[in-house]
């Protein structure tokens, strides 16, 4: 038992497990240990679940389970595998190692490393700074929106990591698992990045410390006696230098080991803390006896403490009147008649304390902020000075002043993150002994707190410290001391010192972090570029990873200001936030059955207002960060949504396209989609020979053309047999469906059935397929290619079958003809035409089809032409202005001819074509005949015998005969073999010849040669014809042939329209791209099959690629907007 606890431990969902190439997330709750059969057999040897023996494989006994289930741990890949694994490279590593149960609580493992996370160099270096120039007020409300969006997003995280254990990985697991892998990957990467500028910003907080606050003389570029912009490029370029030198520095330590960087945690975190308490302690110091920290004043203007030395512009030494450095700074000698700086003589020099103390009332003059530009002196407010509005500042350089522009979302920016860190609990949630309820409580406890101490400083600060030493960032006019270390007790150099090693410890975790959580996103395979980088060590460590981390961290070290870097690394976090709370509102309002976290004091509303201002303060921030943070997320979405890895975690972005997916469906149900909104929706059926490979791949392709990725497309194909014995087959066959699709690029659904014989299971694909209101309205099929062949019989009476199936079910049908002549995806036409022989009017697919193709590259250099067929007593050119009317009013362009099919008699070689149709389709009509079929044809071939000797010989031709008679017979079209033995027949024979059949005008052959229906209407038996015999009519007639005497009449005519039809095509459309005509409907009775197709041969003979077309009886395109 302890082995299946191991395996599953370390097999299950482990860090390994993350990018195996399994699109399902790995469980716990399947039995996933290494027992060979005969172990399993001897395990359940004995028991009283005979019963459940043979699922024993995939289904165990909970009692064997219960264990695992229990002890289920999914240990991250953190410090102390890191550490465990180093100590073990020295010795041979056992094969198998019990993996120690965690033991970190609610304190050590959540809240101390949240608040080492959470205070940083911001609250040191720029606190102060912020209070200054926002105001008491002002900052208040940025501490206030931050914190409330840090508390509101650890609620909805509180929720989602106690829904279920959280392996490595933290945020980035969570959000990946709650919102799929596009969202997953888009906030990790930016997660990552914010990550790792956020340790290019705390070493340029080390840097600065050290070179402004400790060690000022080790500058490499000298700023004394520099000013303005040559003084700030010397002070970046000693940030640059310095911080490409710790970054190194630290990157090697992180690569020498990570156990060293844990180690030296609790002493940086003590740094941190101690630092706060000191600040606290000045506070208190304040109150009771305020600190000397004079600040000297030229009027209301703050003087650098380098400029002077005493507070004056001269003294009195022994009775004479001595000049000051501070004279001489102004003035161009030491003489009290020397030529000074106009404002130098017109103020007065005063001195006050920079820390008047917490009960000094300096808070009603903090309260409100005051914005400044660069450049700008830092004055105190409430002091008169005399100035010359017209005069330009001089001797600027003896001011402090303003480095940046401020104003109010400068200071969001730059503040936000020192809120940052709250997801250090949920990171290490595999190294602590409850996760479920030490994260909650952890992680909103340390918020609280540092939220207090924010909050408490602001006002703190701004009831303590003068207003110009707020401002004054670099503490230039408080001899270069940290503005917050002259508040502290008992010395400044606790904060500076403290503040340092807090910067560097920041620094290091940064580094640690950043390359293993690279790691985890591309052990997860869901961004295939970024794969490499899930390799290191022997020992698991992200080598690779570490060395992209340093390269990006070293673009923050280049930019090299702290204010510039703290915005962007703002925006990465605050889009991480934001997608924490949209997974948890997502969760919740979907009412997902597996959403039960243990931690119930979260609301969708507070997640959505969490959402809310993560958004909102990502534009306060900065929004041109803003567009450019949701760029790179939106791009890696983009690419992972179409190069990514399937992944299947059951996210909550697919519960939203099944919600989405199930209201559309119900609002569809509604209604018929208006002629507007009509585009085919194609069911294509494909056979799939032995191998379950698709016979007709260049359907897909004509699909894809025909639909360029809109509307829905359904693949369906049958396999015969039964569902429980041919289930793999039907598999295998729906993988080589999916393959397809993807090779050609059609957006679509594979759909697999499995029937008795292939005849039913392709009604069920037409009968079934879709859902609800997104159905198919089109079904595409091939032709039948061998159909004459009799081992294809079944095949082409299947075919005439789809398309009786589709007539009654009122959907269009398209029929590629030589399929295999259609062109792929990746050919052009650079020229060509589409041709339409418009014969029937359909609803107006023949004209939309072509439209839609020429939107494809394959087809967009084609020509579109109407072809339509006029009849005898039809205007012609009216006809052809009319289309070209029509067609301007649909916005279709395409060149109109109207073609003129004239009279001409029943030729002898359509009486013969005729004829051996019929007795081809007598052959395979009793090659396939059942026993009782033989004698019934037996019987009707005995009764045809006996008509033919009581009529002994032809009757005389009588030219002056009724029609009644005739019609008589042609309500009875569907026996043919009562047909071909009628007498009544022959006399039918002859006057039809006598008259002109082959009129398009004539009642007995509808419009188009039938195209429309096969069987006479009833209503059309009381019409007369009027015959009109000829001479020339009469000699054919006692010339024909016995055997033509027995034929079908109305199959000849039929014959004689197809072959007069496919001659005006053949001359007008041989050498077009592609021809699209109307395809006629079938018999209504089954005894004409064979003729049928024999007639759609005929009708397509000579041309290369031939699309048949039936409207589907309804509009599909009109000419309003």
């Amino acid at each position: 038992m302890q082995n299946n606890m191991t395996d599953c431990e370390e097999g299950e969902g482990g860090p390994n497990s993350q990018g195996d190439g399994n699109p399902k997330e790995s469980s716990p709750f399947i039995n996933s240990s290494a027992d060979t059969d005969t172990e399993k057999t001897q395990q359940y040897d004995g028991k009283s679940m005979a019963l459940f023996e043979e699922e024993m494989d995939t289904s165990p006994m909970v009692s064997s389970l219960l264990s695992t289930l229990a002890n289920y741990s999914n240990l991250p890949t953190g410090s102390k595998e890191h550490e465990e694994a180093e100590n073990n490279e020295e010795g041979a590593r056992p094969s198998k190692k019990p993996v120690k149960a965690p033991q970190l609580g609610t304190l050590m493992g959540v809240y101390l490393p949240c608040i080492q996370n959470i205070f940083g160099v911001i609250l040191f270096l720029r606190m102060t700074w912020m209070v200054g120039i926002g105001g008491v007020f002002g900052s208040f409300i940025i501490v206030f929106m931050c914190c409330s969006t840090t508390m509101l997003t650890a609620i909805s995280m509180s929720a989602i990591a106690t829904n279920g254990v959280v392996p490595a990985g933290g945020s980035y697991y969570m959000i990946s698992r709650s919102l799929g892998p596009e969202f997953g990957g888009a906030v990790g990467i930016c997660f990552y990045l914010g990550t790792t500028f956020a340790g290019a910003m705390y070493i340029l907080g080390c840097i600065e410390i050290l070179l402004i606050y400790i060690v000022p003389q080790a500058a490499i570029f000298k700023i004394e006696g520099l000013e303005g912009a040559e003084a700030e490029l010397a002070l970046l370029n000693n940030m640059r230098v310095y911080g490409t030198i710790v970054l190194s520095f630290m990157a090697l330590v992180v690569f020498v080991g990570v156990k060293y960087v844990n180690k030296l945690a609790l002493v940086f975190l003590a740094c941190v803390i101690l630092s706060i308490l000191a600040v606290y302690a000045g506070v208190i110091k304040t109150a009771i006896e305020p600190p000397e920290f004079p600040v000297c004043l030229l009027g209301n203007r703050t003087l650098t403490s380098k400029a002077y030395d005493i507070c004056a512009k001269f003294i009195e030494i022994d009775n004479e009147t001595v000049t000051t450095k501070l004279w001489r700074s102004f003035c161009d000698s030491e003489s009290l008649n020397a030529t000074c700086d106009e404002y130098f003589i017109n103020n007065n020099v005063t001195e006050i304390q920079g820390i008047p103390g917490v009960t000094s009332g300096i808070l009603a003059e903090n309260l409100f902020g005051k914005y400044l530009e660069k450049g700008m002196t830092l004055e105190k407010r409430g002091l008169v000075s005399n100035v010359d509005p017209d005069s330009p500042t001089t001797n600027s350089n003896r001011y402090v002043l303003a480095d940046i522009t401020s104003f109010f979302t400068l200071l969001v920016g730059i503040y936000f993150p020192s809120v940052t860190g709250i997801m250090a609990g949920s990171n290490r949630s595999g190294d602590l002994r409850d996760a479920q309820k030490s994260i909650p409580i952890g992680t909103i406890a340390a918020i609280t707190t540092t939220s207090t101490v924010y909050m408490s400083c602001v006002v703190l600060f701004g009831a303590c410290i003068e207003g110009v030493v707020l401002r004054d960032k670099f503490g230039e006019g408080v001899n270069g001391n940290l503005v917050i270390g002259t508040l502290a007790w008992p010395s400044p150099w606790v904060i500076v010192f403290g503040s340092f090693f807090s910067t560097c410890g920041a620094g290091l975790q940064s580094l640690t972090g950043a390359p293993r959580l690279l790691q985890a996103i591309s052990r997860d395979g869901i961004i295939p570029f970024l794969r490499i980088f899930g390799h290191g060590k022997a020992n698991g460590e992200p080598t690779w990873a570490l060395l992209l981390t340093a390269s990006i961290c070293e673009i923050g070290i280049i930019i090299a200001s702290l204010d510039a870097v703290a915005p962007i690394l703002s925006m990465f976090f605050l889009m991480c936030y934001m997608f924490v709370n949209l997974a948890c509102a997502l969760q919740t309002l979907l009412r997902t059955p597996n959403w039960r976290p243990r931690f119930k004091f979260y609301h969708w509303a507070l997640s959505f207002l969490g959402m809310s201002l993560c958004l909102s303060l990502m534009f306060i921030c900065s929004w041109y960060y803003a567009i450019v943070a949701m760029g790179i997320a939106t791009c890696i979405y983009k690419y992972i949504e179409f190069c990514g890895a399937e992944k299947e975690w059951g996210d909550g972005i697919r519960g939203i396209s099944l919600s989405a997916a199930r209201f559309s469906l119900m609002r569809l149900e509604e209604g018929p989609p208006h002629t507007k909104n009509w585009r085919p929706q194609v069911l294509v059926l494909v056979s799939v020979d032995a191998e379950q490979n698709v016979e007709q791949p260049r359907l897909l392709s004509l699909t894809n053309q025909l639909k360029a990725g809109k509307g829905l497309t359904i693949v369906g194909t049958s396999v015969q047999g039964t569902f429980l014995d041919n289930y793999t087959e039907a598999q295998k066959a729906d993988q080589s469906l999916r393959k397809l699709m993807e090779t050609e690029k059609v957006k679509g659904f594979s759909q697999v059935v499995i029937s008795s014989n292939l005849r039913d299971g392709t009604s069920h694909l037409i009968q079934v397929g879709g859902l609800g209101g997104l159905k198919h309205n089109t079904v595409m099929v091939s032709w039948p290619r061998n159909w004459k062949q009799p081992e294809y019989y079944q095949q082409f009476k299947n075919f005439i079958e789809v398309v009786r199936e589709t007539t009654i079910a009122s959907l269009a049908l398209l029929v590629p003809k030589n399929i295999s002549s259609y062109p792929s995806n990746g050919e052009r036409f650079t020229e060509g035409h589409i041709d339409v022989w418009w014969i029937v009017h359909d609803g107006g697919m023949l004209m939309l089809l072509p439209f839609l193709l020429r939107q494809h590259k394959v087809w967009r250099k084609c020509k579109m032409r109407i072809f339509t067929v006029a009849q005898l007593d039809d205007n012609s050119i009216q006809m052809k202005k009319d289309l070209i009317t029509f067609l301007y009013h649909l916005r279709i362009d395409a060149a109109v001819e109207v073609v003129e099919m004239l009279d001409h008699d029943i030729s002898a070689y359509t009486y013969e074509k005729t004829l051996i149709m019929e007795q081809r389709s007598q052959i395979l009509k009793q090659m396939h005949l059942t026993k009782n079929e033989m004698e019934r044809e037996i019987q009707s071939i005995t009764d045809s015998s006996r008509g033919s000797i009581r009529r002994k010989k032809p009757p005389a031709l009588r030219p002056q005969h009724s029609t009644e008679e005739g019609a008589s017979v042609a309500e009875k079209p569907e026996d043919e073999s009562e047909a071909v033995s009628n007498p009544k027949q022959v006399q039918l024979i002859h006057s039809k010849n006598a008259s002109s059949p082959t009129s398009p005008t004539s009642p007995a052959a509808p419009p188009g040669g039938g195209t429309a229906t096969w069987t006479d209407s009833k209503s059309g038996d009381k019409r007369k014809i009027h015959l009109a015999p000829t001479p020339e009519a009469g000699k054919d007639l006692f010339s024909m042939k016995p055997e033509w005497e027995n034929l079908n009449q109305r199959d000849v005519r039929r014959m004689h329209t197809a072959m007069r039809l496919n001659e005006v095509i053949t001359k007008k459309s041989k050498e077009a791209k592609l021809v699209l005509l109307n395809m006629p409907g079938p018999p209504k009775n089954r005894v004409g099959d064979e003729n049928y197709m024999e007639f759609l041969e005929v009708l397509t003979e000579g041309l290369n690629r031939v699309l048949l077309v039936r409207g589907g009886g309804r509009e599909v395109i009109t000419i309003y907007s």
